[in-house]
Parts: structure tokens; C-alpha cells; sequence
């Protein structure tokens, strides 16, 4: 995209963290004000406008559009405890899932979540008739907002989501192809040490396990990182170093292991 003036701030420097000048430009035809400036060749006029008409930050997602960050700082906000309520109901919701699952059947647990919702719903619904009886009101059915939303997908929103599962799928399958038939052999020889290692792994725990020790470092580590980033910053350090040196050393002696400089 060389050569429009829409651009050029990236490389000045202009544009916010973020933000992608070569994924918004291609919505520049939208903005009336940031088309004139492109066509005036003003580049910081094009982005200011830009930003002054979508009124939020701007992050490309997996297909190349511009999307809020709220998705985000709502996952952020729940990994690093902000609203402890909202946390701790979630992750305590996760972790009885989890335990569940160990303890029961997929098909019981699921059985079990349904009749426990239906206890729940039925109680409250046989309790609104009762009290509406005895104060003679009528306030109609008690879930009637809920009923009268609107749960249906669009077509354009399974659109929205199959493609953004395709360029996960077809993005995993590339890598595991260069991965496998060896496009650059250090990195073959590090995904063949990790699936070592997992083998070890897989003796010890099963994938339940694993996955409640997911859970818990998910919501423990971040706090744990953010309480102490200098003292962890610096031990992850030395052992990058290490590792570097010692993946040195390997592609020296190892022919053809020599990443090709670019």
C-alpha cells in the first residue's frame, strides 16, 4: 500500500497502540472527512478524522477488521481480579464444572445442571402464580422479557464466526505442516522436545487435571505476575539467556540447524 498518504503516520509514529493504519484504510471509504483528507494527501488530518468518527480504539482482529477492545478488558478484568464478585463466581463456576466432571459422566453432569435449573425455574415460577393469586394481580408470565428476547443468530453473525474459526484452523494447520516436514529445523527440534516432555506429562495427569490446573494458574498467575513483575521479569531473563545460548551452541554444531538471516 505504498504510496497512500492514509499511512504514512504509522511510520511517523502517529498512530496509537493498537491501531493499523493498513487494516482501517480499507474502510476509509466510509468516512467521508477521512477520504477528503487521503485525497488532500494530509495524513495526520486522515487518522485524526478517522478516529474522531469511530469514537474507541481500534485492534485488527484475526480477519483484518477493526474491533472494540472490550472483549479484552472484560477477559483482563476477570483474570486479574478487579470485580472480585464477578471473578470469584465465575471461577468458582469453572472449578465445580471441572470437579464435576471428574467425580460424573459428561451426560450425568449435564443432566444434573439441567434438573437444577429446572428445579430453580419451576420453584420460581409456581411462587409468582401463588403470590398473584392471593394479591389477585396480574403480572403475566415472570420470565416474559426473557422469553420475548431475541436468542436467534443472524446469518451475518455465523458468518462472522465461522470465518474467524476458519483463519484459527487454517493458521494451525500451516503451522503444524512446517512443523512436520521440517521447514526450519530448530523449531521441528523444539516442538519434538515440548511433545517429549508432554509424554511425561500425560502419565502423571490426565486432560481433566490439566485443565483445572489451567484454570487456576489462569486466575492466579497474572495477580501473582503483577504483585511481583521485577523479581519474575528478572529470573525469566537469565533463563531466556540460557536458553538462547544453549540453542546457540545446538545450531552451530548441528549442520543446517543455522537460521537463515534474511
Amino acid at each position: 500500500m505504498a504510496g497512500n498518504p492514509f499511512v504514512q503516520p504509522f511510520a511517523k509514529g502517529e498512530w496509537g497502540e493498537g491501531e493499523d493504519p493498513e487494516q482501517t484504510d480499507r474502510a476509509v471509504g466510509a468516512s467521508p472527512q477521512a477520504g477528503a483528507a487521503v485525497a488532500g494527501g494530509d495524513a495526520a488530518a486522515a487518522a485524526e478524522s478517522w478516529r474522531a468518527e469511530v469514537k474507541q480504539p481500534l485492534v485488527p482482529d484475526s480477519r483484518g477488521q477493526p474491533v472494540t477492545k472490550a472483549t479484552a478488558s472484560a477477559v483482563i478484568d476477570l483474570l486479574y481480579w478487579h470485580d472480585i464478585k464477578q471473578t470469584g463466581i465465575v471461577f468458582g463456576s469453572v472449578l465445580l464444572l471441572l470437579f464435576s466432571l471428574t467425580q460424573f459422566s459428561v451426560v450425568s453432569v449435564i443432566a444434573y445442571l439441567a434438573l437444577a435449573a429446572l428445579s430453580a425455574t419451576i420453584s420460581f415460577r409456581i411462587y409468582k402464580s401463588v403470590l398473584q393469586a392471593v394479591q389477585k394481580t396480574d403480572e403475566g408470565h415472570p420470565f416474559k422479557s426473557y422469553l420475548d428476547m431475541d436468542a436467534t443468530l443472524s446469518e451475518e453473525q455465523i458468518q462472522k464466526y465461522a470465518d474467524s474459526a476458519l483463519v484459527y484452523v487454517n493458521s494451525t494447520v500451516k503451522e503444524l505442516r512446517r512443523l512436520f516436514l521440517v521447514q526450519d529445523l530448530v523449531d521441528s527440534l523444539k516442538f519434538a522436545v515440548l511433545m517429549w516432555l508432554l509424554t511425561y506429562v500425560g502419565a502423571i495427569f490426565n486432560g481433566l487435571t490439566l485443565m483445572i490446573m489451567a484454570v487456576v494458574s489462569m486466575f492466579t498467575l497474572p495477580v501473582v505476575y503483577e504483585k511481583y513483575q521485577a523479581q519474575i521479569d528478572q529470573y525469566l531473563g537469565l533463563v531466556r539467556t540460557h536458553v538462547n545460548s544453549v540453542v546457540a551452541k545446538i545450531q552451530a554444531k548441528i549442520p543446517g540447524a543455522k537460521r537463515k538471516t534474511e
